[in-house]
């Protein structure tokens, strides 16, 4: 039995993601998804200047700012951070960026890719997506890792979190049908060494 609420997905010899169901209530996520601003909302951006960049990563999003109306959300995924960690022991200080709502539509897509890169993004150390649509309201919008040649999917439940280090090579599928709505954030520190 796990000692943190968790369930592992694990790969020979490497955990690759960290599951923690219910981590938000169904009334909970309806309060996040009401933080979706429609009109402030922008393109998916990528860091550097990539030159076919909606071939990577087509969809909106809109930042939840830390702020008192928003202070319960940072620390329910604070809390989860800090239970996963005693798994990963990750050196990390805290979150640098905003908390971003991500809306899929019909062909949104982001194909393979890492967290972890250059910039703010090279101190990032852990990712979160939590799930905020009924599985039934959308179809493709997966979320799968790649380790080698396998290839998972993650859970889709409404309110579930899923937590991973920013190294580990992931995307989400073409939404066909529907809108797939989801949080993301990324605990950073210090670089790896």
């Amino acid at each position: 039995m796990s000692i943190f609420p968790f369930q592992p997905y694990q790969l020979p010899n490497f955990t690759e993601y960290l599951v923690a169901q219910m981590t938000f209530l169904p009334h909970e996520v309806d309060q996040i998804k009401a933080l979706w601003d429609g009109k402030n909302s922008e393109q998916a951006a990528l860091e550097g200047d990539i030159q076919y960049k909606d071939e990577l990563r087509k969809s909106k999003v809109s930042p939840v700012l830390s702020n008192d109306q928003n202070n319960w959300i940072f620390e329910r995924i604070t809390s989860k951070v800090i239970e996963a960690n005693s798994y990963y022991a990750f050196d990390f200080s805290g979150f640098f960026e905003p908390l971003q709502l991500a809306a899929y539509t019909i062909d949104d897509h982001f194909d393979w890719h890492l967290d972890f890169g250059i910039g703010a993004a090279s101190n990032r150390k852990l990712s979160i997506v939590i799930q905020l649509s009924d599985p039934d309201d959308y179809e493709g919008g997966d979320l799968e890792f790649r380790i080698n040649n396998t290839t998972v999917k993650a859970p889709r439940d409404k309110g579930t979190a899923i937590i991973f280090p920013s190294f580990i090579m992931h995307r989400v599928t073409k939404i066909t049908k529907g809108t797939r709505y989801s949080m993301v954030g990324w605990v950073s520190g210090t670089p790896f060494r």
